[in-house]
């Protein structure tokens, strides 16, 4: 199994605004480094989709993997908040809204991202403490 750490990974588009924010925001707060990440388009990323039978060419969407399971879109974004500390995790609670809804928003903002929080050229590089948090 690639996830042999038993710890969660975030895999997520490298060069979208919005997705790398949302790294940084998980790094920022998960102090203890149970969450490490990978880019969608890394070789370790498409190896990952391809092992959860995931579409390899779809960059719009946040996959977690956790264990043996993987989750996607607004599922992928509540699991990874279960491991932050402090209130965050309480917001795990909207699993409890139906994901046709929650998927509408999370589609919605997905195909706008790289127009409202821009799209870089290449995978943003992790800086060197973070380094050891990226999977490659």
């Amino acid at each position: 199994m690639i996830n042999e750490s038993g710890r969660p990974i975030v895999l997520y588009d490298g060069v979208c605004g919005l997705c790398d924010g949302f790294v940084q925001f998980i790094i920022k707060r998960d102090t203890e480094a149970h969450v490490r990440f990978a880019a969608l388009q890394s070789g370790i990323g498409k190896e990952l989709l391809r092992t959860f039978g995931l579409p390899e060419g779809e960059l719009s969407f946040i996959v977690v993997i956790d264990g043996e399971k993987s989750y996607v879109k607004s599922a992928a974004v509540l699991e990874v908040l279960r491991y932050l500390p402090g209130a965050w995790s309480y917001l795990t609670l909207l699993r409890f809204i139906p994901a046709s809804i929650s998927d509408f928003a999370y589609d919605f903002t997905a195909r706008n991202r790289y127009k409202w929080f821009g799209k870089y050229e290449a995978c943003v590089i992790p800086t060197h403490n973070e380094k050891k948090r990226f999977l490659s």
